[in-house]
């Protein structure tokens, strides 16, 4: 899972805002838990070790999302990896289970979601180990959306009805809607 960072629109490290009792990142990653059987956040160990999961240290800080899905994949040893934003406070353990499963029937380097539109969305998804060359050699060529990271690797697409469960929160409007509920 992939630990916030102070975001421009926000105003504030996402990954810390208050959510149910605890971080938002712990909720995050106590639903991947859930569906996966164990999580590690990628991010500042100072930062974040206090939410009570494993923190890896990100090996490109500063390389937004590309450098942290890169980072995971150098330090896991399973095939396959499911990879969050942690400002997913919609996200289940059932849907990232059906990720999983799907990802594993795919075959393919990359299964991630696309919502209504056909938007996929590679930071609700599943990488395969396999990828992290080619998401290193992105980063070292200066590529720093995920998207375009993508570009060589065979990603399979998961077609799903209610992108709710994907939802990230950007700015303060976005997190007021959740923080109310």
């Amino acid at each position: 899972m992939l630990a916030g960072g102070k975001s421009s629109r926000m105003g504030r490290d996402k990954a810390l805002l208050p959510f149910r009792g605890g971080a938002l990142a712990g909720h995050v990653a106590a639903t991947v838990a859930a569906a996966a059987g164990s999580v590690a956040l990628i991010g500042d160990p100072q930062k974040y070790g206090h939410l009570g999961y494993t923190v890896l240290a990100d090996r490109k800080p500063g390389a937004g999302p590309v450098g942290g899905i890169e980072s995971a994949l150098s330090y896991t040893a399973a095939d396959w990896n499911l990879v969050l934003a942690c400002d997913m406070p919609g996200i289940s353990a059932e849907f990232l289970r059906g990720l999983l499963d799907a990802a594993e029937r795919a075959g393919a380097d990359v299964l991630a979601p696309a919502g209504p539109g056909g938007r996929l969305e590679p930071l609700s998804a599943v990488y395969h180990r396999r990828c992290r060359e080619t998401l290193g050699r992105a980063l070292e060529a200066g590529v720093r959306k995920v998207t375009d990271a993508l570009a060589g690797l065979e990603v399979a697409r998961l077609a799903v009805d209610n992108a709710a469960c994907f939802e990230n929160l950007n700015t303060p409007e976005e997190w007021a809607r959740y923080y109310d509920r």
